[in-house]
């Protein structure tokens, strides 16, 4: 059936924008039953092939266009103006399969803020279930809390090897300088130093497709379609399919029951103002006639920014060692054949969560420790061996915004962070970086430690600081909030607690875009979090019980830093 040059090819109960993390979640628990069609749309290929699924080469699917959407911020005003690499995954898994791999629930009280800034339903006690739901949670006999992890959950979640002396030292300066351990900031307790968990199983990256939707493509009521998601078609105020352009055709996937986005923290919003929701004026401005007026779609986008404070190591023991062709082959060989050895783990293994100063009440800083001095785009550093810890912020007052460069669906939004914009971001990067030259100050590092590579040991005043600052800073590659959830009555607000679009029937929206503020840490588990929690909104389930547990929080919070 055809009209005006369009194709309708198919429908399903639920159409779905995005096999990312939030997509992946949703296709498997709305399927999962056998009596719901559900159809998803990928722009991405497949996920095959060792540079996505071998942990150790994560560096790779990152920085490349096959598996990238390949977008950038535009120029950062208080960067210099710098454009920063905004990676999402543009693949079967999404970003989950070119993501570091690393798992972070985010605190407790997070999700608690969630709740008190309009998102119902959503406090830790209520997403604590949810989480639990879909993990394995395999500590390798290295502690944790087992009450408060899951077991039988579709996501295999695991623990690196820490056989570099290296990670035992960063977790011993922690102590030593005073500060809280743990060995499950995933548990009661974030903060402190311990263990770092990863999304690897059995040697291998354990995305959201392969805990989720390859599963559920075996059933018969699952389906990917390749193609670019061009608009949302929306019928007298109802969502009612999806327009996909596939290999020069104009297609229209049908949906009988609810179509929900699932495209991420830039393409999410995109898509919804393609479709005419959106603010008013930038829609009329793009000539795009305004469906529903949200001025809140777009806004209020979030991301964590970090540096990487290197190291020299005076003992020939870091990863540099292996930043030769030959010995990546030997690593690349011995993980095909066995799935064992260095390519087996993302070699974040050791981890902090701690808080930067008295009156802060939970972790605001987070560590990835590396037993490398490296960039994420594989660029090792000149010195030869060394270590370096990834730092940032957790809660910056800093808010972004994603527009629409045109309305051709083809091109790139415009992506404007607004990175340190705020002069709190400045203090809490100074602190940052004096915090981490204190730990890789303390005993456990002295058998190691050689000069600062990075700042360098002349960086010191906070003029010199902020320029350090300005020049290397990084995005740590988590954005969200862009279609924030919230009351209905909010105007900011886009979707409502069921992660309905306000003012759109049979429409949804469920991804790091729906985040009304930023978790602390990385963003896969929390995005995962979102699609298994809206599964049970759009079957109309009842919510799961919720468990009514105290994290851990400092004490002494209120008069000391650590």
């Amino acid at each position: 059936m055809t009209g005006g040059g369009i194709e309708y090819v198919g429908e399903a109960d639920y159409v779905i924008v995005g096999s990312g993390s939030a997509g992946s979640a949703l296709a498997a628990r709305l399927s999962e039953d056998g009596t719901r069609s559900v159809m998803v749309i990928e722009y991405g290929g497949t996920d095959a092939g060792p540079l996505i699924q071998m942990p150790g080469a994560l560096s790779y699917p990152m920085n490349m266009s096959r598996y990238d959407w390949g977008y950038q911020s535009e120029p950062e005003p208080h960067l210099g103006g710098r454009r920063l690499a905004a990676p999402r995954g543009k693949v079967i898994g999404g970003s989950s399969s070119i993501n570091g791999m690393v798992y972070v629930r985010g605190h407790a009280r997070d999700y608690d803020t969630w709740e008190e800034m309009g998102a119902n339903g959503w406090a830790y006690a209520d997403v604590l279930p949810y989480f639990r739901r879909m993990e394995s949670w395999h500590s390798g006999g290295h502690g944790g809390d087992a009450d408060w992890r899951g077991k039988d959950g579709p996501l295999h979640v695991t623990r690196g090897p820490r056989a570099n002396p290296l990670f035992r030292a960063f977790v011993e300066a922690g102590g030593q300088a005073g500060y809280e351990l743990t060995d499950d900031y995933n548990g009661e307790k974030q903060e402190g130093f311990g263990p770092m968990e990863q999304t690897v199983w059995k040697g291998r990256r354990w995305s959201a497709a392969k805990a989720y939707l390859k599963p559920a493509l075996r059933r018969p009521n699952c389906a990917v379609t390749r193609g670019l998601a061009r608009r949302i078609v929306i019928e007298n105020g109802r969502a009612t399919g999806v327009e996909v352009s596939r290999g020069g055709r104009l297609e229209i996937l049908r949906a009988r029951r609810e179509v929900i986005v699932c495209a991420s923290a830039f393409n999410s919003p995109k898509l919804l103002m393609l479709s005419g929701i959106g603010p008013g004026a930038h829609l009329a401005g793009h000539g795009i006639p305004v469906v529903a007026d949200r001025p809140g779609v777009g806004q209020n986008l979030q991301d964590h920014l970090e540096l990487y404070i290197q190291q020299a190591c005076t003992q020939p023991i870091t990863l540099y060692k292996h930043w030769n062709l030959v010995s990546k082959a030997l690593i690349g060989a011995q993980w095909l054949l066995t799935g064992t050895g260095l390519g087996a783990s993302n070699q974040f293994e050791s981890a902090a969560f701690i808080r930067s100063r008295p009156g802060v009440e939970y972790p605001d800083i987070q560590y990835h420790f590396l037993p490398f001095a490296v960039r994420y785009d594989g660029k090792a550093a000149a010195e030869g061996h060394g270590f370096q810890a990834h730092v940032g912020p957790m809660r910056s007052p800093s808010r972004g915004a994603v527009t629409l460069r045109s309305a051709d669906p083809e091109e790139a939004p415009e992506i404007r962070f607004n990175y340190m914009s705020a002069a709190q971001d400045w203090e809490d990067f100074r602190t940052c970086i004096r915090l981490t030259r204190e730990i890789f100050g303390q005993e456990a590092f002295a058998p190691f430690r050689g000069k600062e590579i990075q700042p360098g040991a002349h960086v010191q005043s906070d003029d010199e600081l902020d320029g350090f600052i300005r020049e290397h800073v990084e995005s740590a590659y988590h954005p969200c909030g862009t279609v924030r959830m919230g009351r209905a009555s909010d105007p900011m607000s886009v979707v409502d607690p069921e992660a309905r679009v306000i003012g759109v029937d049979g429409l949804r929206v469920a991804d790091s875009s729906i985040f009304p503020r930023i978790t602390n840490g990385n963003l896969n588990a929390p995005s995962i979090l979102v699609g298994e929690k809206v599964a049970d909104h759009i079957l109309g389930r009842q919510p799961l019980a919720r468990e009514n547990v105290q994290p851990w929080i400092n004490p002494r919070w209120q008069v000391a830093q650590r």
